[in-house]
């Protein structure tokens, strides 16, 4: 990526536009988004996408394996720069591992696993930090102010992205459910149906008789619903109603 046009900021938004629609689910868009960043911003460089969860921070996609490590060693210590910049949604940038103070513990396991510049900034959702991209260098001064710079850009489009294939998940799944809803009221009626012209009676009361034999039976109203279709006809009721 580049600066030369200003055009970077429009391409790396269609680049992850392009990997979100590409990819079948989030993981596999963050994995990709991690080989982009790492690519991307400073080649060689490795990549961790922590993510801001209940039970603790959890690197969810990385280019390699030394990020995911590096990641994982903040996490023990409680402390390092990802945590910084997740906690106070601000960018931490390392010009040299082995002259930064901050973090001590953290310092020399970073170094021993060969990183000597890393850059930390934040993803952020609805106005607070949800997790952080992380990027690590085994050079010193690795990232200037234009890594920087496209890091943030493509921080904030992930994060857009995330945000974006979470809420479509969700209302996918809320889809399923109401259509499984439903098919279940209509499986329901056709059986309603069969017990009224069974028993000449009125709608409630065949409701009554459906719910006394499924409690009766100890089985899901639907399955004594279906059940009772199927006896009649022979076959399985409509499974499909044609409103949905």
């Amino acid at each position: 990526m580049t600066e030369d046009d200003g055009a970077e900021p429009a391409s790396a938004a269609v680049q992850l536009q392009e990997l979100l629609l590409d990819t079948e689910d989030v993981d596999t868009f963050l994995h990709q988004v991690a080989l982009l960043a790492s690519d991307g911003v400073v080649p060689g460089a490795s990549c961790g996408i922590t993510l801001r969860r209940a039970d603790g921070p959890l690197t969810v996609a990385s280019s390699d394996a030394l990020a995911a490590r590096v990641d994982e060693v903040q996490y023990g210590f409680g402390d390092g720069p990802c945590l910084t910049c997740m906690d106070t949604g601000e960018v931490v940038l390392v010009v040299d591992v082995a002259e930064d103070d901050r973090w001590s513990p953290y310092r020399a396991r970073a170094l021993e696993h060969g990183v000597r510049s890393s850059l930390a900034v934040p993803l952020a959702g609805r106005g607070r930090s949800t997790g952080a991209l992380n990027l690590y260098s085994p050079r010193p001064s690795a990232f200037s102010a234009d890594h920087v710079g496209q890091a943030e850009r493509l921080a904030r489009q992930t994060a857009l992205a995330v945000a974006l294939a979470v809420r479509m998940s969700e209302k996918a799944e809320l889809t399923a459910n109401l259509r499984a809803a439903l098919t279940s009221r209509a499986v329901i009626d056709q059986a309603l149906g069969v017990i009224m012209g069974q028993n000449r009676c009125s709608p409630e009361e065949a409701f009554d008789v459906l719910r006394s034999a499924s409690q009766n039976r100890n089985v899901k109203l639907r399955s004594m619903a279906t059940e009772i279709v199927q006896a009649v006809s022979g076959r399985s009721p409509l499974d499909d109603p044609r409103f949905v």
